[in-house]
């Protein structure tokens, strides 16, 4: 069966509804696994702006499914060898959620968002403009927006409540949260991951200008990716071609949607504005054409 193109909130009534983030629904499957729908939620600015984006749910799952695979050799992921049928019987509850659901091993969710910088946007380059630096880390004068950084940066978040927005931290604060051991290895399997992947992406005409990834430890503290890897959602995609420093390019992810919401008298606290129906169809566009890119 073919997934609906528009999901804004599933309803499994046979599985017990664990959370509802901004973009996942979050179901038990069992005691040690979990099924997790991408819907076609949208938030920005840690909004959940009232219009599904079409189809997004399923392009951010085959997309952060792409990841998973592509990089299960330098970290193990959350991903179970479970398969929806075995996890979902019911056929009806099923129909809803197909391409857009994966089943995961349930582990413990670090408290960290680890965030990997490869160029000066966003409120990295405002950090910038205002200290120099980025989360406290020194970069050299003289930077413009949108510049490369002479090496990719870790500059983590707290996780925040949906609602909520996360907030930087530096480095030390994740080692008094994770230990030193786990701190490192988080921030070291992070920027490995940036980086194999920009290099990958670069080679189809994409620019990962930053990206976010979380991870979760299993039973016997392994350190294990979880929730989604490097999708638009997750991280900023530029085209290569029309790249150039000192302007803030044109991007295949949600970036898109910020800068139209930047432009409306909106204090980027909920209730969210609509959005226009020419500006939904064009991030989805450009959410296809980025999982085209990378996986054809």
């Amino acid at each position: 069966m073919e997934a609906p193109d528009t999901l804004y909130q599933s309803n499994i009534q046979s599985l017990p509804l664990i959370h509802r983030g901004k973009v996942r629904d979050i179901y038990a499957v069992g005691d040690k696994h979990l099924l997790i729908v991408t819907t076609d939620r949208l938030s920005a600015f840690d909004v959940v702006l009232p219009d599904p984006i079409p189809g997004k749910g399923i392009i951010l799952n085959a997309t952060s499914n792409f990841w998973f695979d592509f990089m299960k050799d330098v970290v193990p992921n959350q991903v179970a060898d479970i398969s929806l049928e075995q996890a979902l019987p019911n056929e009806h509850e099923r129909a809803q959620v197909v391409g857009r659901a994966i089943i995961v091993k349930k582990l413990k969710a670090l408290p960290v968002e680890a965030i990997v910088r490869g160029y000066l946007i966003g409120s990295g380059w405002k950090d910038y403009q205002h200290s120099g630096s980025v989360c406290g880390i020194p970069l050299p004068a003289g930077l413009q927006m949108a510049d490369k950084l002479p090496e990719a940066i870790y500059t983590p978040s707290t996780k925040a409540a949906v609602g909520d927005h996360d907030e930087n931290v530096d480095f030390a604060y994740t080692q008094e949260l994770l230990g030193n051991d786990l701190a490192q290895q988080v921030k070291d399997v992070s920027i490995k991951l940036y980086t194999l992947a920009a290099e990958y992406a670069l080679q189809r005409g994409i620019i990962i200008a930053d990206t976010k990834f979380e991870f979760g430890i299993d039973d016997s503290g392994c350190l294990t990716l979880i929730d989604e890897a490097l999708t638009p959602d997750s991280s900023r995609f530029w085209p290569a071609d029309q790249y150039r420093p000192g302007i803030s390019p044109p991007s295949f992810d949600k970036q898109f949607v910020r800068d139209y919401l930047e432009t409306l008298d909106w204090d980027k606290q909920a209730p969210a504005p609509h959005l226009p129906q020419e500006i939904a169809d064009k991030t989805a566009e450009k959410y296809r054409e980025a999982l085209a890119r990378l996986t054809q």
